[in-house]
């Protein structure tokens, strides 16, 4: 099976093994057992995150669960692409029980450091709680600012991302957390990002922004070339690029 552009895309069992034949969809993450269980999203709302300022200066705190509601706080949060040797990258469809963008197909990892956590730390983190890998070497390959709001769970996402970018061997072994994935494919980036371009709904919006950071990291996505909100509905006037939520 191909990509609509004419990739391949390559499922993973739950182990994390390419399985054949390849789905455009994916492949679905099995339910662990009580003991494999890693907890639920909604247990985190009341984690603190660390608030900044259009630089990434910190500028207090807050819980994930007020940082989320309309109007939003901006605050500091992390994506990472996992690649494999062929420079594809893991992509992981959220599972339904998020509270922002459920059943988006996303980068392979997401998340909020602590205060004054720094993002690498708190993303081989998640990486173990989501995915059960890591940890993994990440390097930042840029920071994305936007803001976005989800249409169906009313949450918004005002957050100044980190990029980080690891390599992960297609055949290690992957152990999903289904109240985090619902499924997981490996995909070629660029191909994604033509797919998500012509089609947007099944991607979680902010998607196109970190995809942009892997596959140009320049100077230009510094602090202060395009930390500015990123808005749903458009471009605002102070220069914000658009996106959607996380």
């Amino acid at each position: 099976m191909t990509s609509r552009e004419g990739h391949p895309v390559e499922p993973l069992s739950r182990e994390g093994h390419p399985v054949e034949p390849p789905s455009r969809e994916g492949h679905p993450v099995e339910p662990l057992s009580r003991e494999g269980h890693r907890g639920e999203p909604s247990s985190r709302e009341g984690h603190l995150v660390e608030l900044v300022d259009h630089t990434g200066r910190a500028l207090g705190k807050t819980t994930v669960s007020a940082a989320h509601q309309p109007p939003g706080q901006l605050h500091r949060a992390f994506s990472v692409l996992l690649t494999d040797a062929a420079g594809r990258v893991l992509l992981q469809r959220r599972a339904e029980v998020k509270t922002r963008f459920p059943l988006r197909w996303a980068n392979s990892c997401c998340g909020h450091p602590e205060p004054g956590e720094a993002p690498a730390t708190a993303a081989n983190r998640r990486l173990g709680e989501e995915l059960g890998v890591g940890p993994v070497d990440l390097t930042e390959v840029g920071v994305y600012v936007y803001y976005a709001e989800d249409p169906v769970t009313g949450r918004v996402e005002y957050e100044y991302d980190h990029v980080l970018r690891g390599e992960l061997p297609a055949d290690a072994p992957v152990r999903p957390d289904p109240a985090e994935v619902a499924e997981l494919r490996w995909a070629n980036p660029a191909a994604v990002a033509a797919d998500l371009a012509a089609d947007p709904q099944p991607y979680a919006p902010w998607l196109g922004g970190v995809l942009d950071r892997l596959l140009r990291p320049t100077a230009q996505h510094g602090p202060a070339a395009d930390h500015a909100p990123a808005r749903s509905a458009g471009e605002t006037d102070d220069g914000v690029e658009p996106s959607g939520g996380r």
